[in-house]
């Protein structure tokens, strides 16, 4: 019974221990953030990386789930007699709920995966031990860019992932469907709130982005240096990810929409 709960209780230390390290990475990184004009090349090239080649995985998920969702919302209103009303299904939707969370998991997916491969491979051909060995500070130099770069691409895939969305419902609803173009538009936009729903959709995808590119970034900084220990991060990186977009989707729901 003893060795059990001491099992559980270093299995909880070394969790909590992982956690502190993740928080000390973290807050290291942003205040080792270089010099503008240092950065700001760096950065965009992460950009690319895990935003412009992201796209094509945003654009075609967000297109399909965009007709889904016209289908489906069609269905279950034509028997109301409310199937106008598709539009306004459709944009509340994406804006609300699925863009934010369906891009994150896929961000997650794709270039969460990514950083955590590039920078746990660096560390496996000592490639982060050199740069400390010639004075350059590898938080400054690989992970505070990449850091940047997820924080800012993810709110703008989230956004590429609604309008498309909403385009691929509109061309099911309107040009399959037959649903009156104008009703569709008309309802969406008298439906559809900047402040309560595009804005609080845009906040979520940015802590979104935060925790997704935060997890990806120390896993890879703290794996160990060999292909198993690479591998073992890289699925840790889109599991944990994934748990923890879906976590706070409920938290930052409750706090946005609900009664907390």
């Amino acid at each position: 019974m003893l060795d059990v709960l001491q099992r559980l209780g270093r299995g909880a230390l070394s969790r909590l221990a992982r956690v502190g390290r993740a928080g000390q990475i973290l807050l290291q990184s942003l205040l080792a953030t270089p010099q503008p004009l240092i950065m700001v090349p760096l950065v965009l090239k992460q950009i690319y990386f895990v935003g412009v080649l992201s796209l094509v995985i945003i654009v075609v998920s967000g297109g399909f789930i965009g007709m889904v969702l016209g289908l489906q919302g069609y269905t279950i209103l034509v028997d109301y007699g409310s199937e106008q009303a598709v539009g306004q299904m459709v944009a509340l939707s994406l804006v609300r709920e699925l863009a934010p969370v369906v891009a994150a998991l896929l961000f997650a997916g794709r270039a969460g995966s990514a950083l955590t491969a590039e920078i746990g491979l660096m560390k496996a051909t000592e490639q982060l031990a050199s740069l400390e060995m010639i004075g350059v500070d590898p938080l400054r130099r690989i992970v505070a860019p990449r850091l940047w770069a997820g924080f800012i691409c993810m709110p703008i895939l989230a956004i590429i992932f609604a309008v498309v969305g909403i385009w691929g419902g509109s061309l099911v609803a309107v040009d399959w469907l037959g649903i009156y173009e104008g009703s569709f538009w008309a309802n969406m936009q008298q439906s559809v709130d900047f402040y309560d729903d595009v804005l609080n959709g845009i906040i979520k995808a940015v802590c979104f982005g935060i925790v997704v590119t935060w997890i990806a970034v120390f896993e890879g900084y703290d794996c160990i240096p060999t292909s198993e220990g690479i591998s073992q991060a890289t699925t840790r990186t889109v599991v944990y990810s994934s748990l923890a977009v879906l976590g706070l989707d409920f938290i930052l729901t409750a706090l946005m929409f609900g009664e907390l």
